[in-house]
């Protein structure tokens, strides 16, 4: 046979398989149809490998045998994606324990934020919250968790992801502890500035001090004078030093708005070396609520530790047509090589694409979490 007669036979071969697919997705949607009058879930992991053990074993080969499991991996994938669509168009897609509303309540809102006067933190919550914002601040990022958790704080401000250093590892895990929640965002670019007392000069500076990230990125600044860099706690606690100190020969690597609050000058603007330098920070709260016109959110889930478990669940994005913008790992605390993944995807929980996906995912997943509607 010549190339052109064996495509036309795999094209024939391929035409019967799309009607058989077809046939089977419209028992599926009986099947569908029977567990929505009888309550019954959809899935049904003992039935789905007594099938994948069956039809491996009318296959006559090793190789022919492990691509009928991964093809009927794929179907039955798909067989459940339709039902969850069912599920949804019948009102059974059970209701999500999350309060849309119009507005945040933040005019008499008390907000905590980490670290010192003067941390970008604050300069984040003052953006989003404005300047007569009611706050406090503590010194760990626990102790902010805890105090929305506790009611002693409606919101909390977090650092959640720098857009050179990466993730807040912390934040994540403490997502997952705490039933906190996120409901809002803010972007602060990150300037460093070289901060001194007033009427210092440059040729006055000895000593720098700051959090030792800040150092590193403006070593190439630091390169060009021979001063002494100290590591500090965070960058606030370095401007609040040189100011309580009054001494010419130190300087502090903060934001200028640390420089404000301490009253401090601005000896050198943009001391650090990268110039698209941001910071995220969410806005937590201990209230399942979303704004109305949110338009990301964020969830956890763990899923079982075997071949293709991921890509089985991140296909419910897929299906549902959801775009997806972020997803990371972090180990889960007591199993060696298991690991939690954080997704962040565009879409608003009343959305019925939204409920979709999350049912599927939360029925395949060991654990599934929201995050927030952002």
């Amino acid at each position: 046979m010549d190339l052109l007669e064996l495509r036309d036979q795999l094209d024939k071969i391929d035409a019967q398989i799309v009607e058989l697919y077809e046939k089977r997705m419209e028992i599926c949607g009986q099947v569908a149809e029977y567990k929505i009058e009888t309550g019954k879930k959809v899935v049904d992991r003992q039935r789905e490998q007594e099938k994948l053990t069956k039809v491996r074993s009318l296959t006559h080969n090793d190789f022919n045998g492990q691509g009928v499991v991964e093809l009927f991996e794929q179907i039955m994938s798909m067989s459940r994606k339709l039902q969850y669509q069912m599920l949804e168009a019948h009102g059974s897609h059970g209701k999500l324990p999350f309060i849309g509303v119009d507005d945040l309540e933040t005019g008499k809102a008390r907000v905590v934020f980490q670290g010192a006067e003067g941390a970008y933190s604050q300069a984040a919550m003052v953006k989003y919250f404005g300047n007569a914002v009611n706050s406090f601040h503590v010194d760990t990022f626990r102790d902010a968790m805890s105090a929305i958790d506790e009611g002693s704080a409606d919101f909390a401000v977090l650092p959640i992801e720098n857009s050179t250093a990466g993730i807040v590892n912390e934040i994540y895990d403490l997502l997952v502890e705490f039933e906190n929640y996120i409901v809002g965002e803010q972007i602060i670019k990150i300037e460093h500035c070289l901060l001194g007392v007033p009427g210092a000069q440059l040729t006055d500076i000895q000593t720098v001090y700051s959090h030792p990230q800040s150092l590193m990125q403006s070593s190439k600044f630091l390169a060009d004078h021979d001063w002494q860099q100290i590591s500090m706690q965070n960058n606030a606690f370095a401007a609040k030093k040189v100011a309580d100190e009054q001494d010419r020969t130190q300087a502090a690597i903060a934001s200028e708005y640390a420089g404000q609050v301490y009253g401090l000058e601005v000896l050198k603007k943009g001391v650090n070396h990268s110039g698209t330098n941001s910071t995220r920070f969410i806005i937590v709260t201990n209230q399942k609520i979303f704004k109305k016109d949110a338009k990301k959110i964020s969830i956890c889930f763990e899923v079982a530790h075997e071949s293709g478990s991921l890509y089985h669940m991140l296909s419910h994005f897929i299906y549902n047509n959801l775009n997806m913008t972020k997803i990371e790992s972090r180990p889960i605390e007591g199993r060696n090589w298991e690991y939690r993944f954080f997704v962040d995807f565009e879409g608003n929980l009343a959305d019925s694409a939204v409920k979709n996906a999350l049912r599927g995912l939360r029925d395949e997943a060991r654990n599934m979490k929201i995050l927030g509607n952002y």
